[in-house]
């Protein structure tokens, strides 16, 4: 892929390949043909025209109100790139310091519902979608079946979570699954022996690759669940990704996994990642989301979903792009004076930034 681009009006993008170029829009991606460019590699005015009528120039329309909510803020992993973290290990081991726990409970249920309830209203928005979040949400499950059960009460027409799934029982999934979920996302670190070294237990130190892979199995035998794989990219993970994609085309079903392929970056706490963003780097993403193809999995294209609002365990907001819960000075207020935008049309997980 050549580093070629063109920038056009409204903020999309024009990206000269080996064979053809591509079209970055706020609404779509496509591929024009030589005719449809200028010698000077422009779209043609009738090629514009044509895509702008098609909504390629303009975002998707808002249809529902995104929510995600963190049911528990503390995390049985103890991964030292975790943002939630406020430093790491002294001891080099597997316990790095977080953010305090909390927990979800039933009357902060009830200000999230209420909160929520008037942004739907405010916005013009009848349906909702909402994220479980952590830390691990799966370390309050009464918590997490709650706020679903009683979020359909106004209106949740769709749900997902991000989980390390080292808690997912077939049971805890079917229960799930009956009150919305349908996606969730968990991290791998690279192939088995990288991912065992660094998402370990943190009573123990024990690795966590197995487990997961089980896991979602057995989570995708007893409820309809879709997956979507999120691999961190580092130098500590980079060798054995292609082992991964590899081993995971055996287990689980690919058919119902989307790979997304992230970077892991440092957030202020010293983990450092020597991979640059070089074109190199960018040819193994590509041979990597080829293999990914090949093989039956799902590859999510690249998107900057919206913000969207995210309530901690005690229903207090924070802005979308803080570190959630690592400052409580950047806390916005309460549920009752607090003004988030949270509309959302995006169709996929709205946290796949997250160093997780």
């Amino acid at each position: 892929m050549s580093l070629q681009q063109v920038a056009l009006a409204d903020g999309v993008r024009l990206l000269e390949g080996k064979r053809n170029w591509w079209f970055l829009g706020r609404g779509g991606i496509t591929r024009p043909g030589a005719g449809h460019l200028t010698p000077e590699g422009s779209l043609r005015s009738e090629t514009e025209h044509r895509l702008r009528e098609r909504g390629l120039f303009s975002s998707p329309p808002v249809r529902s109100y995104a929510l995600t909510v963190l049911t528990s803020t503390h995390c049985n992993p103890g991964c030292g790139y975790c943002f939630q973290n406020t430093a790491q290990d002294t001891a080099g081991g597997s316990r790095p310091p977080r953010i305090a726990r909390a927990r979800l409970t039933s009357p902060t249920i009830t200000s999230i519902l209420g909160f929520t309830e008037r942004q739907m209203a405010d916005a013009g928005l009848e349906r909702l979608r909402i994220l479980l979040f952590g830390g691990e949400p799966l370390l309050n499950p009464r918590g997490c079946l709650e706020l679903l059960e009683r979020a359909a009460d106004i209106g949740m027409t769709s749900a997902g979570m991000i989980s390390n799934t080292t808690l997912l029982t077939p049971p805890l999934a079917r229960k799930l699954s009956a009150l919305g979920p349908d996606l969730a996302q968990v991290t791998f670190d690279g192939d088995r022996a990288d991912h065992d070294r660094i998402r370990v237990n943190r009573a123990d130190g024990g690795g966590t690759f197995d487990t997961i892979v089980r896991n979602i199995v057995r989570a995708g035998e007893a409820a309809p669940l879709r997956w979507t794989l999120r691999v961190n990219v580092s130098q500590e993970t980079f060798h054995g990704i292609d082992a991964l994609i590899d081993r995971l085309a055996g287990s689980p079903d690919p058919s119902r996994c989307a790979l997304y392929f992230a970077r892991v970056g440092d957030v202020g706490i010293g983990y450092a990642n020597d991979l640059l963003h070089t074109g190199e780097l960018s040819e193994h993403f590509t041979r990597w989301q080829r293999r990914a193809l090949e093989l039956g999995f799902t590859v999510s294209r690249p998107g900057c979903p919206p913000p969207v609002p995210y309530l901690r365990p005690h229903g207090r907001p924070l802005r979308s792009g803080d570190q959630r819960g690592r400052d409580p000075g950047q806390l916005l207020g309460d549920r009752g004076q607090t003004r988030l935008g949270g509309r959302d049309g995006h169709r996929r997980l709205p946290a796949r930034n997250e160093d997780r």
